[in-house]
């Protein structure tokens, strides 16, 4: 009795575990953890930003309603709350899907509405997350300006302690930060850009931004992932959709033929009597 209760809840675990959709748990995780680590380290990297711009380039906010790099970067913190929010739904989505598609599901819910409705969600999952894929490519592409500024001027920094009397500058009109009228240039010279290099504020604000680039790479993979598993998703459902129209074609003429012997069946007992 012991032992076939140990088995039965043996077998019930072997069933719960098959239910799970692994690949999309596995793509499930890898996109959290690259939209955390893209937004997380994005907006620190933002803020560390600010207090550069403000402590070593000597930049104020502008009065009134200009838009000037501090209110841009106030629009992609905003950007950053809204990318969380909306793949965290995301993300639940995609794994809700996939437990419908797994066997443990079907066993419950049969197979007709696994086929109808599983179809149509698995078509329009797959072309969401391809736009998805497409927006993680330009956020990746986006992500890698800041790190490319930053690179220039650690390279800077690293140039003036391994070259005495270098006259090295780093000019922000060149990047689009401020207008061609203002000259919000810094110096080796310059006791702020000796401050700067000095201080850790620099290497961490260079190295989050690194990071957040690792996560936006990280979630054009899970979208990659989850572009495979919804393409076999939907693979799959559009076979059980065959294979449901054969087995009600089939049981259909089943119950044709069984109507047919019936009714010889009866007639021959009628012609007997």
């Amino acid at each position: 009795m012991c032992c076939e209760t140990h088995r039965g809840c043996f077998e019930c675990c072997i069933k719960c575990l098959g239910g799970i959709p692994y690949a999309s748990l596995i793509a499930t995780i890898l996109l959290y953890a690259g939209v955390a680590l893209f937004c997380g380290c994005g907006h620190e990297a933002l803020s560390g930003t600010v207090n550069i711009l403000q402590t070593y380039f000597e930049m104020a906010r502008t009065a009134g309603d200009t838009l000037d790099v501090f209110t841009m970067i106030d629009i992609f913190k905003y950007v950053i709350y809204g990318i969380a929010a909306a793949f965290f739904v995301y993300g639940i989505l995609l794994m809700v899907e996939g437990f419908f598609t797994t066997g443990a599901i079907k066993d419950l819910y049969g197979d007709f509405k696994i086929t109808t409705c599983g179809r149509c969600v698995s078509a329009w999952f797959i072309m969401l997350t391809y736009l998805f894929m497409l927006a993680w490519l330009g956020v990746t592409a986006f992500t890698s300006l800041p790190v490319y500024m930053y690179f220039n001027l650690w390279t800077i920094c690293r140039n003036t302690t391994l070259v005495e009397g270098a006259n090295l500058c780093l000019d922000l009109r060149q990047f689009g930060i401020v207008t061609i009228g203002e000259e919000k240039k810094i110096c080796t010279v310059s006791e702020n850009f000796l401050r700067m290099c000095e201080s850790t504020e620099l290497n961490m604000t260079f190295h989050l931004f690194i990071v957040a680039l690792a996560g936006a790479g990280a979630a054009v993979i899970a979208m990659v992932h989850y572009l495979m598993v919804l393409s076999a998703n939907w693979a799959y459902v559009k076979d059980a959709c065959r294979m449901q129209k054969y087995e009600d074609i089939k049981s259909k003429e089943e119950q044709e033929l069984h109507d047919i012997h019936s009714t010889r069946s009866k007639e021959r007992l009628n012609a007997y009597t």
